[in-house]
């Protein structure tokens, strides 16, 4: 009768061999790598490797090509700073900012209130609101364009001033007064209004009932149950949602420029955001990548400086008293 090399080292008194599927699924570590790996690999590839790329092109001149070796120093700091478009486009986020991020912010907290207190289908309504959020921004930027807000008498918007003897506006070449504006927050408030009502109504939904049950029986009901109980409640999702508005309005690029190029393929020089001009310096006729990196790097700082302040002014990751 023959015997196995572990019924040997049973035999032996050897503790007997672990069998390789075991010992494979008794390696925290090594699945640790196995799923997280091809993460951290595309991170480093696409993310990290640029980044670190783009800062170093920005100190060199580097005109059709990412390969440079003329060193200039802070010289394409100093030439974006001192451009007049570069400060415009900063000017166009401001306005942009301005507007987008407060009337993002009470669109979706009101959605939110208002769809937390239904009673019934509560989940068909944060559907409906939510699924904006699944279309693309070339999509939607689209049908704004040629369906909603056409130049002609054909789209919606000037159909329905038609029925009220209005005549068509043109809406995207209009500068006095800029309709495009319109056309560019509504596009951008239909985007994005249903995934921050989704995050405040996780925040509702978290609130205690008997907080409420305990302020009416103090006369707190209505707008004094709102100031008093709920937005306090809600100061740590409010400050996440003021963070990430600022940040997509950096980097509002796809509805600008699918709405605003014209069939040439050209931009007018208004109602342009700095990533618009940075992807016209950097992949335009000049390819000056140079100046470009330099102006991303600046736009990044620029992102940075104003994370900090807006977390200064509301506390983020200031200690509960």
């Amino acid at each position: 009768m023959s015997t196995t090399p572990a019924d040997a080292a049973g035999t032996a008194g050897l503790p007997p061999a672990v069998p390789a599927r075991r010992r494979l699924s008794s390696s925290p570590h090594l699945w640790f790598w196995i799923f997280t790996g091809p993460f951290i690999a595309g991170l480093l590839i696409f993310t990290i490797i640029p980044i670190i790329w783009s800062i170093y092109l920005s100190f060199f001149e580097a005109r059709n090509t990412v390969t440079p070796s003329h060193f200039v120093g802070l010289e394409n700091y100093t030439r974006m700073l001192s451009d007049p478009a570069f400060r415009s486009s900063l000017l166009t986020f401001v306005v942009f900012a301005a507007f987008i991020v407060p009337t993002t912010f009470a669109l979706s907290l009101g959605l939110a209130v208002l769809v937390n207190s239904v009673r019934f289908a509560q989940a068909f309504f944060r559907s409906v609101f939510f699924l904006p959020i699944a279309c693309s921004y070339v999509a939607a930027a689209l049908i704004w364009r040629n369906s909603l807000f056409s130049g002609v008498s054909s789209g919606l918007v000037n159909s329905i001033l038609g029925l009220f003897g209005k005549d068509p506006i043109a809406w995207l070449s209009v500068v006095q007064p800029p309709w495009y504006w319109l056309v560019i927050t509504t596009v951008r408030l239909w985007l994005q209004v249903g995934f921050y009502m989704v995050l405040f109504l996780a925040a509702l939904q978290r609130i205690p009932r008997s907080q409420y049950e305990a302020a009416a029986l103090d006369g707190a009901v209505g707008w004094k149950a709102f100031r008093y109980i709920t937005f306090p409640q809600l100061r740590a999702t409010s400050t996440a949602v003021l963070m990430l508005l600022l940040v997509n309005a950096f980097q509002a690029f796809d509805e600008f420029y699918n709405l605003m190029v014209n069939s040439s393929g050209t931009y007018p020089p208004y109602a342009r955001p700095p990533l618009v001009y940075l992807y016209n310096i950097a992949l335009g006729s000049v390819q000056d990548f140079g100046n470009g990196s330099a102006g991303a790097v600046i736009l990044t700082l620029i992102i940075a400086i104003f994370a900090l302040v807006q977390g200064r002014l509301t506390g983020l990751g200031r200690r509960a008293d």
